[in-house]
C-alpha cells in the first residue's frame, strides 16, 4: 500500500508495515470515539480532523480511510457513514484515487 513505502531513513518494510497497522488501530479508536473528526467533500474525497502529527505518522487520509473501510471497528466505519450522510455524498474512491485531499480540515480541497 502507497503509505507503507513512506518509511524514515534506515527503516525496513517490515517495520513501516507494522508502523501503519498500529497507527491505524489507533486513529480507528480515535474516529470511534469522536476524539477524530470525518469530514466529506462535495467531490466525495474525505478528510479526518484532529489527528496530531505524531500520531499520523506520515499516513495519509486516504490510507487511513482505505484501512479503516477494509478492516476497521464499526464505530469508526459509522462516523465515516455520519459524514457521508451531513456532506450529502459518498466517499469516492476514484477521487481518493485521484489524490483530493484537504489540509485544513475540509476548508479547502487539492490535487496539488
Amino acid at each position: 500500500m502507497a503509505c507503507e513505502a513512506s518509511r524514515l531513513p534506515n527503516q525496513t518494510l517490515a517495520e513501516r508495515i507494522s508502523e501503519v497497522k498500529t497507527a491505524v488501530q489507533q486513529i480507528d479508536a480515535m474516529i470511534a470515539s469522536r476524539k477524530v473528526g470525518v469530514k466529506v467533500g462535495p467531490q466525495g474525497a474525505v478528510t479526518f480532523t484532529g489527528i496530531s502529527d505524531s500520531d499520523r505518522r506520515r499516513i495519509t487520509d486516504a490510507c487511513v480511510y482505505r484501512m479503516v473501510m477494509n478492516s476497521g471497528s464499526a464505530g469508526a466505519k459509522m462516523a465515516i457513514a455520519r459524514a457521508e450522510q451531513l456532506a450529502g455524498v459518498k466517499v469516492s474512491r476514484k477521487t481518493l484515487a485521484a489524490g483530493v485531499h484537504s489540509h485544513d480540515g475540509g476548508k479547502n480541497w487539492s490535487t496539488h
